[in-house]
């Protein structure tokens, strides 16, 4: 178990086998009545033995679309108009049964209903270990990706590893670029232990393990930095690509994981050059290779990522701003001219462009 303190509230992460059964046990206190959120394919799974396992006359629940595109204005809408339907008062309580998407978008709807209810982050995904630590909940813009959102912690977190086992290798990949993230920013032994790790073979003791050493990395950096005004900028690290990514290709064509493991290749080698240092570079992208992680990228015009890269949150007067390691757990916050990054781009894009052509003709 983890504790996580902010400045609006603390709470509890709990991490284990088979809790998500004994839910009554990890409420905070009583509350008026429980709207569940889930997305359609964890509800298939899961959503009514949540129900069952909740000792409550009033448990309602709704089922949004699978995947990023619903991190929408239109599904925010509509969960508040269930939750009105629903007769949620103040003394409510929101459950995010799901990955990040619904983490998120319930999270903003909490943080939004009557001026804030309660809410409580359940993850079903390895991704969802990141985005349920920490309080941020959002949708997406079309512009650009968790523009519309707020800062709004839960009141409790509640992991049942059990729910990973149904996760397909998509799902997998997406949540360990984030818990390769988090070991860059902070802890090269844990660094060095995600690159030994056959993510087809994963045991839910090591899973669990990991798991809990990344929610660690990201408690420790929320408590010291809640609003992002400082180091909590560093989780960001592979992000200000990836989101680019994302907004260009389509949300959810590939996975928000997927995306940002690009873009900690590509902070890597912008970091290289930047500090004229050596990065495990070659190290990181044999272990994507190794683990399938579809990191080739057709059609992808430099100057328009460079455009959707302006639109990343730590942008100021419209120059971007990157994390960047002059080590392993040493990052920084670097300001990047355009003319630099356009070149950072061109020849990355070229480098991504090599391997792939390698792997095809293996």
């Amino acid at each position: 178990m983890t504790k996580v303190k902010s400045a609006s509230n603390s709470y509890h992460v709990y991490v284990g086998e088979n809790i998500r059964c004994d839910l009554n046990s990890y409420l905070p206190k009583d509350y008026s009545s429980i709207f569940i959120v889930t997305d359609e394919i964890v509800a298939k799974h899961y959503l009514e033995e949540i129900k069952k396992s909740i000792s409550h006359k009033h448990v309602y629940s709704s089922v949004i679309p699978y995947g990023e595109k619903s991190k929408n204005v239109n599904t925010f809408y509509q969960l508040h108009t269930d939750a009105i339907e629903f007769g949620l008062d103040r003394q409510s309580l929101i459950i995010a049964l799901g990955g990040g998407v619904v983490g998120d978008v319930a999270g903003f709807v909490a943080a939004t209903y009557m001026r804030g209810v309660d809410f409580i982050q359940m993850p079903t995904t390895i991704l969802a270990h990141d985005s349920s630590v920490g309080g941020k909940v959002a949708i997406n813009h079309e512009q650009g990706k968790n523009l519309i959102g707020n800062f709004y912690p839960p009141a409790a977190v509640v992991y049942d590893v059990q729910t990973l086992q149904t996760l397909n290798d998509k799902e997998i990949r997406s949540g360990y670029a984030e818990l390769i993230k988090e070991a860059l920013i902070q802890d090269d032994a844990f660094f060095q232990s995600l690159l030994a790790s056959d993510l087809s073979s994963l045991t839910n003791d090591v899973l669990a393990n990991q798991l809990n050493r990344g929610i660690e990395i990201k408690a420790s950096i929320v408590e010291e930095d809640e609003r992002e005004s400082g180091v909590r900028k560093y989780l960001n690290l592979g992000h200000t690509l990836g989101h680019a990514l994302e907004s260009i290709i389509g949300y959810g064509v590939r996975t928000h994981g997927e995306m940002v493991a690009i873009g900690l290749l590509f902070a890597i080698r912008v970091s290289e050059k930047v500090f004229s240092i050596k990065l495990p570079y070659d190290q990181l992208l044999q272990w994507l290779n190794v683990n399938a992680f579809p990191i080739q990228l057709t059609n992808i015009n430099k100057q328009q990522v460079l455009n959707r890269m302006k639109l990343d949150k730590k942008t100021v007067n419209t120059t971007i701003q990157m994390v960047l390691l002059k080590d392993i757990a040493q990052p920084v916050v670097v300001e990047i001219s355009d003319e630099d990054l356009l070149n950072y781009l061109d020849s990355f894009l070229k480098e991504i462009e090599n391997n792939v052509n390698l792997r095809m003709g293996e």
